[in-house]
């Protein structure tokens, strides 16, 4: 297959699954784990544990430098950058969509009797994906162990990012033990972005949205204190501004980063737009370009080897903890909890089935019986 074939399928899979990956990152890594290694055999699971892993050393949005990496892998270079724009296309056009239906009528659009059932769907497209993954990620007693622990340090609420590192140097600790070593070492990039004193423009968004997605690692919520502290508390925007568009961000497909096109139209139209979209995404293309060729040299270190392998079960143990959280959010409600335990035995019992389906059988049962 010539490199202009790969480009074409990269280009083709992740706009489908940029339109369709609803239920935040570990519903979009299941999505792609289904698709690249389940359907169409790119990579082994072990290597796309590998790249989980890695995704979660640098900042940024973990499933769209997913799509980076499996672009890398793929078709080098050329291919990072289709698999990445292709997967953030759709959820930048929707949400600039719903922008400017908001500064135009000044709400949002009625969505949710449609995305109802989408979370109790996605629960099951994550609960298949933590358990194939998680079978390849338990490689010894010691990683069962550290998994069980990074699962109850998270649900008990210590920071997933916090939770991963820690489980990472205590992999790498309990490594240098068995092998009597007694040197580490080990390194952390910092990145430092000066506040810019310039009167509000394009390149004031473009730089404020830079630096968030410089130094961001978490989850939405992370992202909504950043943005507080960036355009709320300077007065850029209002309170409940940015609850809009954090909400717009969670029930669109892809990213919920995608907040920086609408809030990037809010301030400043479509090149405020487009301007925050480039700035929080960029950093990404950057970090996964220079990290993925550094990963064979990681797999073949036996002591960064036993680090990966501590940091891919905290990511599946992270994935397990998102699945009991949104499973929590389904108990109080009958016809959602219906929604998950029959998208849940429909995955199990079609293993071959495409996750899109699962997400449309969501989708339109969630709109059937929302009005019950």
């Amino acid at each position: 297959m010539s490199n202009r074939e790969k480009l074409i399928d990269l280009a083709k899979l992740f706009l489908k699954l940029g339109t369709i990956s609803f239920g935040g990152p570990a519903a979009h890594i299941a999505m792609m784990e289904d698709e690249v290694v389940q359907k169409r055999k790119w990579m082994t699971e072990n290597h796309f544990l590998d790249l989980i892993g890695a995704t979660n050393l640098i900042p940024g949005p973990n499933s769209t430098e997913m799509t980076m990496h499996i672009g890398y892998e793929r078709a080098g270079w050329k291919g990072l950058i289709v698999a990445g724009l292709s997967f953030l296309l759709p959820a930048i056009l929707i949400t600039g969509s719903f922008a400017w239906f908001y500064v135009e009528y000044g709400q949002l659009p009625e969505v949710k009797p449609f995305i109802y059932g989408i979370q109790p769907a996605v629960i099951a497209i994550i609960v298949m994906a933590a358990y194939k993954l998680g079978k390849k990620a338990v490689k010894s007693t010691e990683l069962a162990f550290l998994g069980a622990i990074t699962i109850s340090a998270c649900l008990f609420g210590l920071n997933e990012v916090l939770a991963l590192f820690a489980c990472g140097f205590l992999g790498l600790l309990i490594y240098l033990i068995k092998n009597n070593r007694n040197t580490l070492t080990s390194f952390a990039p910092l990145y430092i972005f000066g506040s810019v004193p310039l009167k509000l423009g394009s390149l004031k968004i473009f730089l404020i949205f830079l630096k968030v997605g410089a130094i961001l690692y978490g989850s939405g919520y992370v992202l909504f204190a950043f943005l507080d502290a960036e355009l709320v508390s300077t007065h850029l925007l209002t309170r409940q501004e940015l609850m809009d568009a954090i909400a717009i961000g969670q029930f669109t497909p892809g990213p919920v980063l995608s907040t920086a096109t609408f809030i990037g139209w809010q301030l400043n139209g479509l090149s405020g737009a487009l301007l925050a979209s480039i700035g929080i995404f960029l950093p990404s293309f950057l970090f996964v370009g220079l990290l993925n060729p550094l990963i064979p040299k990681m797999q073949k270190s036996k002591i960064l080897r036993a680090f990966l392998d501590a940091i891919n079960i905290a990511a599946v143990s992270v994935i397990v903890v998102v699945c009991i959280q949104m499973a929590k959010e389904t108990t109080g409600d009958w016809r959602m909890m219906l929604i998950a335990v029959l998208s849940i035995l429909t995955v199990f019992v079609f293993k071959k089935l495409n996750s899109a389906f699962i997400v449309l059988f969501g989708a339109i049962t969630g709109y059937l019986i929302s009005f019950i």
